[in-house]
């Protein structure tokens, strides 16, 4: 996939990408890094692939650490801005792309943990390394953004309702972010090939994703996803905060 930031287009600018040893976060990181930017590679137990990733941008002449943190856990949370603060002096791009709720042996709340509280907190932690016309990007899904009028899998429900009330949690600190000077964007998207997320959705409930890719026409990839969120860092803002990629059709809006 190229990248859709052009290079040197973030030079000077420090991104941090929650839950960004693999996948959609992985990328979305090595987007920044071409483009100039000094990242943070967050990850919560896969340090060995941060390690790996953060290698490989240093090797290509970037700049990049690794922070590890559990997000539902404010002490870790508050250690790694202390980190980032010290290597970095701020931030200047924060993308929220961590969740889950779909794994096994976690607390029955775990999903709300991790997709509203945690999200919270750590954008609450975030603030004082945040200047104004920082960016904020929170990346959900379309099953959990319309969550309220489309019914999605049940197997994805409490992912999707968490998530879901992630998202209101963080629009209600739009005005406190204007106030700031902080931009923040929504950017919601379909189910993505190759995630953590829908190897388990088509475990549980086997041709799920390929009866939703029959359904919407196509499915992104990994890639091509980050590269959405990538582009949602430096684009200019949808009046409603969101940025939706792919298909929308099957979806009702709320009223």
């Amino acid at each position: 996939m190229t990248n859709p930031l052009a290079p040197g287009s973030l030079a000077g600018k420090r991104a941090l990408v929650t839950g960004s040893s693999r996948g959609i976060g992985a990328d979305t990181i090595g987007y920044f890094a071409e483009a100039g930017a000094r990242v943070v590679i967050n990850y919560r137990n896969k340090e060995a692939r941060a390690v790996k990733l953060a290698d490989a941008i240093l090797a290509a002449g970037g700049d990049a650490i690794t922070v590890g943190a559990d997000l539902t856990d404010p002490e870790s949370v508050a250690s790694m801005f202390e980190a980032v603060s010290a290597a970095y002096g701020g931030l200047d791009i924060l993308v929220l792309n961590a969740s889950g709720g779909m794994e096994s042996g976690m607390a029955a709340d775990y999903a709300m943990q991790l997709n509203r509280d945690a999200q919270v907190n750590v954008l609450t932690a975030a603030l004082p390394l945040l200047s104004p016309g920082s960016r904020v990007v929170f990346v959900t899904s379309h099953q959990a953004h319309f969550i309220r009028t489309t019914p999605t899998m049940p197997e994805y429900e409490p992912v999707a309702l968490s998530k879901r009330a992630g998202e209101d949690a963080l629009r209600a600190l739009i005005p406190e972010l204007e106030a700031k000077g902080i931009e923040f964007v929504v950017v919601s998207g379909d189910m993505i090939e190759g995630t953590i997320t829908a190897t388990l959705l088509e475990r549980a409930n086997p041709g799920a994703i390929s009866a939703r890719k029959d359904a919407a026409g196509k499915l992104y990839n990994v890639s091509e996803f980050a590269a959405e969120v990538a582009s949602a860092a430096v684009e200019r803002i949808p009046a409603d905060h969101t940025r939706y990629v792919g298909d929308t059709s099957d979806f009702a809006a709320e009223d």
